[in-house]
């Protein structure tokens, strides 16, 4: 997800120290915590009969918080990731430009709309508050990978791109 820009992160901002991010991510997961219902109404939601669901009524049953949490939650989130993961290698290997990073988060962000709302909403369809409040903290940090990207694009630019090489174009890193 976002471990791989990271190193970019902390590298070249220095917004805090590791120690910093460590307990604003333990405030986080203890706030999810507290929002999350502790009542034990958590349930394995019923899917149906596999052979008869189409890929709209499983995208309709995701919306609408119907669908068992891991069938939401690993789909998504293995395809969005290894997209992002691949975009951002070829980008900094000088094999996509500034212009089609850009084009592919904002192609992928619909996607990663759905993803959140989806899961959020059939976060309750498991067995455990833990797996719940675990998928809650997941989709906040994919907010704030992409919350990251923007920064990067917006700020950093000609070092995520390396743009200062003679090779590359230097006009498309602005």
């Amino acid at each position: 997800m976002f471990i791989y820009s990271l190193p970019i992160f902390f590298t070249y901002i220095q917004l805090g120290t590791a120690q910093e991010y460590m307990v604003t991510t333990l405030f986080l997961i203890m706030l999810l915590a507290i929002a999350t219902p502790a009542d034990s109404f958590y349930k394995d939601a019923e899917w149906g009969m596999v052979s008869e669901l189409t890929m709209y009524q499983y995208l309709f049953d995701s919306w609408n918080g119907q669908i068992k949490l891991w069938l939401v939650f690993w789909p998504f989130f293995i395809i969005l990731n290894l997209s992002l993961y691949l975009t951002d290698n070829l980008a900094r290997s000088g094999n996509f430009t500034v212009s089609s990073w850009d084009e592919v988060h904002f192609i992928l962000l619909t996607p990663a709309v759905f993803w959140i709302i989806a899961v959020w909403r059939n976060s309750l369809n498991t067995c455990s508050r833990y797996w719940a409040i675990s998928a809650r903290f997941v989709t906040l940090a994919v907010v704030f990978e992409y919350a990251l990207k923007l920064v990067i694009r917006m700020d950093y630019p000609r070092i995520f791109f390396q743009c200062q090489e003679a090779v590359l174009d230097y006009a498309s890193c602005f």
